[in-house]
């Protein structure tokens, strides 16, 4: 069994490659059934890790070469974006065994996210894997590779502090928006989207006292209950539009698969502002909010992207947290390639311990039928004994024999490991 990741993130491809291939927890389930069905064969365990910045496949399989299975899994991930398998490969990764399991490591433990240390892609890698598992495509490799990647990030986050000398996307956006205004208490902000990276960003505008903040989602209970814990505003979806010109910063994070504030809606809004500038973030992949829109001169609109230059701080102190950080991924690494070992002999030592169960049942087969003959027990022992040490030996004793020079004295020094091992007369105490 060897494990493959194929994937793309924010170093790879650019935003709208993302969000063509990025996947809600809805959407992950019908893909993996999809896949599943299509490579069942050659691809027995899959598992898909989709956020803002990266889209990954995780597959475990069997014996066949890796070419063998990478190019189906890479056409099969395209087609689920529409690109062409080329393209998609100019923009993506493949890593096998090893290199597999250290990145999936750094990224549960945030060092490869565009916010160092950030602690939501830990939940979001623990939601791919209830998904696939719930799909039935999780299988014991994949579930090993994950529960041991939560494990790493586990002891990375307590006993380095990778997440301490870096500012968080959130922050990062009130970063932004100070520079533009001058005073953030006298500014009305808008929030669309009530997930957990809106409740995030609300929490650090909030700190700063805006004026007046609002926050618009498609279902309005929802709505109305983050909007309250911030002294809030809750508006539906539909009414934002009409709305949209009241707001000097607006923040949109939500999972449509379509932009949901258009380049008209915001020229309207400019207008009734008598192009007062507009401050917008659009933290949603695929994007919430046209691309034109930051074209227009009255608006600042920044993407997830342009985002990464911001939270890139804390030099030296972070060097260091990363290099600890490191040093425990390359003990978990280790650690996996071990089991992985292991496993792969399992196979043999089963079909060891057949073998074994068929030659004792020939054996004791033989001694019943003697015993019944009325022969001394003591003579059926030693033929059962003989007849067994036999049986363990004849292949060894065979190889032998047949092998030459080299050969035989490679061999000859296996078979003095496995059956002339010292101690072997039984251990402390007998």
């Amino acid at each position: 069994m060897s494990v493959f990741a194929l994937g793309l993130n924010h170093t790879t491809a650019p935003l709208d490659l993302r969000g063509r291939l990025a996947f809600s927890p809805e959407q992950m389930a019908p893909a993996l059934h999809g896949l599943r069905g299509r490579l069942s064969r050659i691809l027995p365990e899959a598992a898909l890790v989709s956020t803002c910045n990266r889209t990954e496949l995780y597959v475990a399989a069997g014996p066949e070469p890796l070419e063998n299975m990478v190019r189906p899994a890479i056409d099969w991930l395209a087609e689920q974006g529409g690109i062409s398998g080329g393209q998609l490969l100019s923009h993506s990764y493949v890593m096998e065994d090893q290199a597999a399991a250290r990145h999936a490591f750094r990224v549960a433990a945030g060092l490869d996210s565009m916010v160092l240390g950030e602690p939501q892609i830990l939940g979001q890698m623990k939601q791919a894997v209830r998904l696939a598992d719930e799909a039935g495509t999780l299988g014991t490799t994949l579930h090993q590779l994950f529960q041991r990647s939560f494990a790493v990030a586990k002891e990375v986050r307590t006993s380095t502090e990778i997440g301490a000398h870096s500012i968080s996307m959130a922050a990062a956006a009130v970063r932004l928006a100070a520079q533009l205004f001058e005073d953030l208490q006298q500014i009305k902000v808008l929030f669309v989207g009530a997930g957990e990276m809106i409740e995030l960003v609300a929490t650090h505008f909030e700190a700063r006292h805006p004026k007046a903040i609002a926050l618009a989602n498609r279902t309005l209970d929802r709505g109305e209950r983050l909007a309250s814990r911030f002294g809030g505003e809750a508006i539906r979806l539909s009414d934002m539009p009409d709305r949209l010109h009241e707001f000097d910063a607006v923040i949109s994070c939500t999972a449509s698969t379509l932009p949901i504030i258009g380049l008209g809606a915001v020229e309207r809004a400019l207008k009734a502002r008598k192009w007062r500038p507009m401050f917008m973030v659009d933290l949603a992949v695929p994007r919430d909010i046209e691309p034109e829109v930051g074209k227009l001169s009255d608006v600042y609109l920044y993407t997830v992207d342009d985002l990464s230059a911001v939270v890139q701080t804390a030099g030296e102190k972070r060097q260091a947290a990363v290099q600890q950080a490191e040093a425990i991924i390359d003990a978990g690494v280790q650690s996996f390639a071990h089991w992985m070992d292991q496993r792969a002999a399992v196979p043999l030592i089963q079909a060891l311990n057949r073998q074994a169960d068929d030659w004792g049942t020939v054996e004791l087969a033989r001694a019943r039928k003697a015993l019944g003959r009325g022969e001394p027990p003591e003579r059926v022992l030693e033929a059962l004994a003989r007849g067994l040490t036999h049986k363990m030996l004849h292949g060894t004793l065979a190889e032998l024999h047949a092998a030459e020079g080299e050969e035989r004295n490679r061999l000859a020094d296996t078979v003095a490991r496995l059956f002339l091992r010292q101690g072997s007369r039984g251990g402390e105490g007998r």
